[in-house]
């Protein structure tokens, strides 16, 4: 097993085990970008190697201030959803499938036809996109303490948790994204964001997510979910708290951690 999977498997082992590892950037000297992206790939296949599991959407990261400020890093990242990892809007879940959750407000895109390649604008990602929803994000971080710098982030499948989805709009129902205001509650704690905190528009973190897939041979497959990045910063989610979202123009969405 090369170093990189060693790495992988590290980081499957402290998700099972809720039990954060040193961050990568600290053990791994000299681990790059695409060395990171390596281990997320050797981390899918060993979450996939059994048959049990199937990719079902993506997620970027990182796409607004508010988040690159939060974690304190520079540029988006991409990662992976899963069938298991997709929650019921209104479920509650147990607290004990994450290690150190945050939760993020998100404006989701449901992709109709293939997206791929280089230089696809936002109006290409319009075209493809079958309906939106408002979406809720667990992060979580197997890195001890989020002491996370890009690289440990991107290898540790860009700090997913779980995404809960609520109800599905057709684009054309929804008006402009980029004026969509949302809010976000956590207990006591109140956020508020705009569609155009990703990026400009929540169509742009898609163009980007096709262009750096490809760069690996992928591309975004009909059917998939694909979560563009948080509107707001992100807020502590503890076993007892419930997370709501709520966009005049798109519905509603919540979720109880127990």
């Amino acid at each position: 097993m090369s170093e990189l999977e060693q790495a992988a498997a590290a980081l499957l082992r402290a998700e099972r085990e809720r039990a954060p590892i040193a961050p990568l950037t600290e053990t791994l000297r000299g681990v790059t970008v695409e060395d990171a992206y390596a281990i997320q790939r050797a981390g899918r296949a060993l979450r996939l190697a059994d048959g049990a599991r199937r990719v079902v959407g993506r997620k970027v990261g990182l796409t607004s201030r508010a988040m690159q400020e939060l974690l304190g890093v520079k540029q988006p990242d991409f990662g992976y959803l899963l069938d298991d990892m997709l929650i019921l809007d209104g479920e509650e879940v147990s607290g004990d499938r994450f290690i150190a959750p945050r939760v993020e407000a998100e404006i989701a895109f449901l992709i109709a036809r293939p997206l791929e390649g280089r230089g696809l604008t936002i109006d290409d990602v319009l075209a493809a996109t079958e309906a939106v929803a408002p979406a809720l994000e667990l992060v979580d971080s197997r890195i001890a303490d989020w002491r996370i710098a890009i690289e440990d982030t991107i290898a540790d499948n860009a700090s997913s948790g779980a995404a809960v989805i609520g109800a599905w709009r057709p684009l054309a129902d929804v008006g402009e994204l980029t004026a969509l205001e949302v809010t976000m509650r956590v207990g006591e704690q109140v956020v508020d964001g705009r569609g155009d905190a990703v990026l400009g528009h929540p169509a742009a973190p898609i163009a980007w997510l096709a262009a750096a897939l490809a760069r690996h041979g992928e591309r975004i497959e009909p059917g998939e979910v694909v979560i563009p990045g948080s509107v707001v910063t992100a807020l502590p989610l503890a076993p007892g708290d419930a997370a709501h979202a709520a966009c005049p123009a798109l519905g509603e969405v919540e979720v109880r951690l127990t």
